[in-house]
């Protein structure tokens, strides 16, 4: 699993979680996750998220830190699985960031108190499964109560070189667990 930051501005509009797009922004061939910073803007039109499409209810932030993952597989509940795994080790690099604060994660989001800091989700290509993960950086103009990063004094590109290594780390450590057990019938 490799990792990139990409050290420019690109609007989120839902149309880069597809397949190749980390492999286009970055080089990178294979499963990998990048990093970058920008405004959200995804109109439903372009949303994976049912629940979000039915409710009517676009993305908009004005800044955000934001992750896209590609993995060489179409496990949908893996990606989900992988999804969760990436919004907990965010949720515990920021809580550790900001002491005193109560950052939770509920399932694949990060809040503090009814303050939604994040979006999130996971879906599936004809090639791979893909994650796009967003933390805001600054909360006015959202369409629902935030927190952004920069309420808790939290620096974006620090945050995510944490978050990129930890994750890759982790998909690194699940790949060896399954290799050092044997099969039982």
């Amino acid at each position: 699993m490799q990792r990139r930051w990409i050290d420019r501005e690109i609007k989120y509009d839902g149309l880069q979680l597809c397949s190749g797009w980390v492999r286009e922004m970055t080089g990178i061939a294979g499963s990998a996750i990048a990093g970058f910073r920008g405004p959200a803007d995804v109109p439903i039109g372009n949303m994976v998220d049912l629940e979000d499409v039915a409710a009517n209810a676009p993305i908009f932030s004005k800044s955000m830190l934001h992750f896209i993952a590609e993995h060489e597989d179409r496990d949908l509940a893996l990606a989900v699985a992988r999804q969760r795994l990436l919004v907990a080790i965010a949720a515990e690099e920021i809580a550790t960031l900001a002491p005193g604060s109560r950052i939770e994660r509920r399932g694949d989001d990060i809040y503090e108190g009814d303050k939604k800091l994040s979006v999130s989700i996971a879906t599936t290509s004809p090639h791979s499964s893909l994650i796009h993960f967003a933390i805001n950086i600054v909360s006015e103009g959202t369409p629902v109560p935030t927190k952004g990063l920069a309420e808790y004094g939290i620096g974006p590109k620090g945050l995510a070189d944490a978050i990129l290594a930890r994750y890759c780390e982790e998909i690194e450590s699940m790949a060896h667990a399954t290799t050092k057990v044997r099969e039982v019938r």
